[in-house]
């Protein structure tokens, strides 16, 4: 080659690696995933003249690749602003998702292999994926594929350029693609790692406001009633829970004592037995039975909550005119009833199913619990009985049994202070797995 054609080759090169410095500076600019991504693709299509470009993004937890389409008015999904192609909308316009597996496509195997893949005839090649080109209604004739490959090679996603209104792409468009996705990769990489922490910060923020507005939802006094005494006591595994309780006055002689287990911890239950909650409480004060109000509270759970979910609950009235406790428990169990004058645990079956499996659960009312003068009626959450030390064994009831009959006649506040720290003792630092919740009555000694 001549002097004069090494010279020009040479400033042709010097400027190609001006605009990619001049690219790789503004994406270094602080920005959100969004718009890296945005300026990414406008950077590859100033560079190779191309009609089209697409990021996929790599999701590790599903292994799959996304990106976000347009869509019309109509068709939207409104899926998170993550991943783009080069005729997504802007800010305040309506997109969605599409994804597929990480191995599929040529996208797929460059996500796969880690290596650039160069496609000068794309539906003549057997790996194209044409199901982008099919929900969008674009046709795609030749492409080049690159992995964004960020910090310790981890695998960021897939940059695609599309049609370059030249032809095929060309050795030393690879050059430059490989050098602006190792560019971008590190960026993006960065971002969503902030992006990540950010709302991760905002989660747990969210989380202790919810478990604060949880526990707040629960009685902060209990009601007082002559001859008796109660206490309560709820702790979350999460920093919500799935377990609820409630003691709500009706008048001088009665209370409705409530206690409700949604399965799992969470969110999720948090919301259903705060339902519940209101949902027993709105009954009470429209005057329904108790078995009336069940039945409706269990109708509506079925048609509300997902699949497979449902809720145990225990619902009972506390009368001290008559020292008798009437109830239907749906799948709560064991209830305690401590016989003072025999020195004797009795542990009682639940009266029905668990609430929300079936529409019309039958709920017929089981024998009333009788209070005889220091009787201890007592309910305990699986998280009590079901609470593991280190060599997985279970505290179960007979240890809840012997504490309470060590010291039935004290303070009721002190039995359940004993309850706790008794599990607290057996566990020896294992960790809290379950929600703990329990909640105690006594008719007091004359």
């Amino acid at each position: 080659m001549s002097e004069i054609g090494l010279s020009r080759c040479s400033r042709l090169e010097s400027c190609v690696l001006w605009r990619i410095l001049d690219a790789t500076r503004h994406l270094a600019a602080p920005m959100g995933v969004d718009e890296i991504l945005q300026k990414s693709i406008a950077a590859a299509l100033q560079f190779f003249d191309a009609e089209r470009s697409s990021v996929f993004l790599y999701d590790a937890k599903t292994n799959e690749l996304y990106i976000k389409v347009a869509t019309s008015a109509n068709e939207s999904e409104a899926g998170p602003h993550i991943g783009y192609d080069s005729d997504s909308p802007d800010r305040g316009s309506l997109s969605r998702i599409i994804r597929f597996p990480a191995d599929r496509g040529i996208a797929g195997e460059t996500a796969q292999t880690r290596r650039l893949i160069n496609v000068p005839d794309c539906y003549a090649d057997p790996r194209f994926n044409r199901d982008v080109d099919r929900e969008t209604g674009y046709i795609t004739r030749c492409l080049l594929s690159v992995p964004l490959l960020g910090v310790d090679q981890a695998l960021v996603g897939v940059m695609q350029v599309l049609n370059k209104r030249e032809g095929p792409f060309t050795a030393e468009d690879e050059k430059i693609a490989t050098i602006m996705a190792a560019h971008c990769a590190v960026v993006l990489q960065k971002a969503m790692l902030l992006d990540e922490y950010v709302l991760k910060q905002k989660m747990q923020r969210d989380l202790a406001l919810a478990r604060e507005i949880q526990l707040s939802s629960l009685p902060q006094e209990l009601p007082a009633l002559t001859g008796y005494e109660l206490a309560a006591w709820s702790m979350p595994a999460d920093e919500t829970g799935g377990d609820i309780y409630d003691a709500i006055s009706l008048g001088e002689q009665r209370v409705a004592l409530l206690m409700a287990d949604a399965t799992g911890h969470g969110i999720g239950p948090a919301l259903s037995v705060s339902q519940f909650r209101a949902m027993f409480r709105m009954g009470l004060l429209l005057g329904s039975n108790l078995g009336e109000l069940m039945s409706k509270i269990n109708f509506q759970l079925k048609a509300d909550l997902p699949s497979g979910r449902f809720i145990t609950a225990f619902a009972g009235i506390l009368d001290i005119s008559e020292h008798k406790i009437h109830y239907h428990s749906g799948g709560q169990a064991p209830l305690m009833h401590y016989h003072a004058g025999e020195d004797r645990v009795e542990w009682l079956a639940a009266s029905a199913l668990p609430m929300g499996i079936l529409p019309h659960a039958p709920m017929i009312p089981p024998p009333p619990i009788y209070m005889q003068p220091g009787d201890i009626f007592a309910l305990i959450s699986d998280g009590f009985f079901e609470y593991c030390d280190h060599k997985g064994e279970q505290f179960g009831k007979e240890r809840i049994e012997e504490l309470i009959r060590a010291n039935p006649r004290g303070p009721l506040e002190d039995l359940r202070e004993n309850l706790c720290s008794g599990v607290k003792e057996f566990a020896a630092g294992s960790p809290q797995e379950d929600d703990m919740t329990i909640v105690l009555a006594r008719r007091n000694l004359p």
